[in-house]
């Protein structure tokens, strides 16, 4: 809604939760998913298997940073550390801070110094855990659907890992609107499809049927919902959620992927690998905001 004038009507919400594996869970003799950030760390070294060479059967965290795990570097970790991504104005890159490069040390630890996982282990986190080869993932609740269709898969989702007291989590909202250049019978027919999926009869479907979270607060927030052993997590955490005001999701994503290859895979220091990505990505929104 901008100007008193709606341009796009709210259809999901998305928030980050941790997927577990169950059954590689009680082979570790863990009865529950981690519920902080060292906790996190000293379930992934019980979980990862390795064979007589070194090389990773089963790694305790799927690393992933093309997947979700920008997000949740941006808008968790570092916030759990202290610090803020952007300016409020969201002009600024604030996270080349202590707060960011204690962000960017977590993640790239689990790889460099706790071996525990490996960037695109079995190409993508999302495989790895499907095919029973990681014992955590963080993902969006989209992947509901595809992990509670993998015969064999026995998991759970929790709530993301916290800090000294603290949650946060990284949340994106979907909206569909209707061309201008719609007329006639078309738009009196996006004008039914849209009052259709904006209802909450079809905002509940969508959230059994995929796992995209409702939107609309009275439906998203039933008990029913909110309880739910794998929906739940997901609503539950939007109440502490941020979400990033993106502007160009590629490049900005870049800015882990590239922090953490220079991190793990040349040896530098995490806050020298921060002040590289974090110049680059200025410049990103020095670019955009001079147009």
């Amino acid at each position: 809604k901008v100007d008193g004038d709606y341009w796009g009507l709210p259809t999901a919400v998305r928030s980050l939760a941790l997927f577990w594996n169950k059954d590689l869970f009680a082979e570790a003799g863990l009865s529950g998913p981690p519920e902080t950030l060292d906790e996190m760390v000293e379930y992934s070294k019980k979980l990862t298997k390795k064979d007589a060479n070194g090389s990773y059967l089963t790694v305790g965290f799927a690393v992933d940073t093309d997947g979700q795990d920008h997000h949740w570097w941006r808008e968790v970790l570092i916030r759990l550390y202290g610090g803020q991504p952007y300016s409020d104005d969201g002009r600024t890159v604030t996270y080349n801070t202590e707060a960011g490069a204690k962000a960017l040390k977590y993640v790239t630890d689990f790889e460099a110094t706790h071996k525990v996982g490996s960037n695109g282990f079995m190409n993508r986190g999302q495989d790895a855990f499907a095919a029973g080869q990681a014992g955590m993932v963080l993902d969006g609740s989209f992947r509901i659907s595809k992990f509670s269709k993998t015969e064999g898969l026995n998991f759970g989702i929790s709530e993301l890992p916290g800090h000294d007291g603290n949650r946060f989590n990284f949340s994106s909202y979907w909206v569909n609107g209707i061309s201008s250049k719609a007329d006639g019978e078309k738009k009196a027919a996006a004008e039914k499809f849209l009052k259709h999926i904006t209802s909450d009869e079809a905002m509940q479907l969508w959230l059994d049927t995929v796992g995209e979270l409702p939107a609309k607060p009275a439906v998203a927030l039933v008990e029913a919902n909110k309880s739910h052993p794998l929906y739940g997590p997901f609503i539950r955490g939007l109440s502490y959620a941020n979400a990033t005001a993106f502007v160009s999701e590629g490049p900005q994503r870049q800015s882990l992927i590239d922090a953490y290859d220079m991190v793990v895979l040349q040896g530098a220091d995490p806050a020298s690998a921060l002040s590289k990505v974090a110049k680059a990505e200025q410049e990103v929104f020095d670019e955009f905001f001079e147009d």
